[in-house]
């Protein structure tokens, strides 16, 4: 598979990108690309120089919460660490817009996995301006304010941001989950006709699925102007989340073996005497 060629490297638009692809045994696929993946996490802990994180972005029902389970669940548990965004608290209001984020961020050895990210301060604040307010930012009177040029600068802050993440040894992969909203209406159906999956159904979504078309154009926005050579975005087509699953998988595994990393050499006093060690052990 060309994974690049979901690679956001030049300007595109969204209307004209496939949703639904089928590779085939996607999900026996992704069984062999995790285990590969949990080793090399092993090693990359071990060495101790970089960290992964992992931005996934979509509409509701793209299967984001189902493709972190199902891609890392051969991962150590300790290695991986899932951070869901919510709206935020008052304390993360009182700092500004990426603070909380920044303070996510996996320390070396680890993989960090963004559940909804950063980019919901470019998103759902500009499908929704007004929760912006609630930031209390000196510079905004009102809602003239809140133009493209205020959303523009806050995508160059972020590409800014992730460039001093990388260049601190933080690989970023940042993934757009590509639903159709056709699928969307089916899964929403799903949750409604499924006793056990009424509970993930909101009125809310609904109320968001009318807006539909002005998130398409906010998104398309976004993956133009971040993506970028150290921090690249990724259009995944959505519509079968087997096929989401190992992409997300395949492309990740694929960065990780660029790095070649490695386990640290042990000191030659303590290579000298593993031998003795042994002995040690056992005699007990």
């Amino acid at each position: 598979m060309d994974i690049d060629k979901y690679k956001v490297s030049q300007p595109i638009q969204l209307h004209q990108t496939v949703t639904k692809e089928v590779v085939e045994d996607a999900d026996k696929k992704l069984k062999k690309l995790r285990k590969k993946i949990s080793k090399l996490q092993d090693t990359m802990y071990a060495e101790g120089k970089y960290s992964i994180l992992v931005c996934l972005q979509g509409m509701d029902t793209s299967g984001k919460d189902s493709l972190i389970r199902e891609v890392f669940k051969d991962v150590n548990a300790r290695g991986v660490v899932v951070h869901s965004f919510k709206v935020p608290t008052e304390l993360e209001l009182k700092h500004d817009f990426m603070w909380r984020h920044y303070e996510a961020l996996p320390p070396k050895g680890k993989i960090g996995v963004f559940n909804r990210t950063h980019y919901e301060n470019v998103l759902v604040t500009r499908v929704h301006p007004d929760y912006v307010f609630s930031e209390n930012i000196p510079t905004v009177t009102g809602i003239e304010d809140l133009d493209d040029d205020f959303y523009h600068s806050r995508m160059e802050r972020i590409n800014q941001f992730e460039k001093h993440w990388s260049d601190n040894g933080v690989i970023i992969l940042k993934f757009f989950l590509n639903l159709s909203k056709g699928e969307q209406k089916n899964r929403l159906l799903r949750r409604l006709h499924i006793p056990e999956k009424n509970w993930k159904f909101s009125p809310g979504d609904l109320k968001e699925r009318k807006l539909w078309d002005k998130y398409q154009e906010c998104y398309e926005d976004v993956l133009n102007k971040t993506s970028t050579t150290h921090a690249p975005w990724y259009v995944v087509p959505a519509d079968d989340k087997d096929t989401a699953r190992y992409i997300v998988a395949k492309t990740l595994l694929n960065e990780m073996e660029k790095y070649n990393f490695k386990e640290p050499a042990l000191d030659d006093e303590v290579l000298d005497k593993l031998h003795e060690f042994v002995n040690q052990l056992n005699k007990e």
